[in-house]
């Protein structure tokens, strides 16, 4: 099965970040870098990002045919997606394990959604 894990950042998860030292970020990114090759090395890790600023974003609507932009994110929004897993496991139970061992889950929030086989449909 696959899940779609989104790390969602809000201004507290990012003052925690700008409050850590130096070396504490590099422990945090090196707690990630371990997740990602422990993911990698049982096969359940498709793909993993992490997100640039939400002031970078482009909203797009598609009216007519014809797509309309706009700059940044909903300002009303606090939390902002900040990276995502795609995971292939056997169960929303192991990927909720996988969850507990992001470095940033402790401060924010996480979201895990099983992805729609749309192979049914075809």
């Amino acid at each position: 099965m696959r899940f779609l894990v989104l790390i969602y950042g809000n201004p507290e998860s990012r003052a925690v970040w700008d409050s850590m030292t130096d070396e504490q970020k590099q422990e945090g990114m090196a707690g990630y870098a371990a997740l990602h090759e422990a993911l990698a090395a049982r096969d359940e890790l498709v793909a993993s990002e992490s997100l640039e600023d939400p002031a970078l974003t482009k909203q797009v609507l598609v009216r007519d045919g014809r797509p309309m932009t706009t700059d940044g994110p909903f300002a009303e929004v606090k939390e902002q997606l900040a990276g995502f897993y795609l995971l292939d496991c056997e169960s929303m139970d192991r990927a909720v394990e996988i969850v507990a061992q992001i470095p940033e889950a402790p401060f924010s929030v996480v979201e895990v959604r099983p992805v729609r086989d749309l192979g049914a449909y075809t």
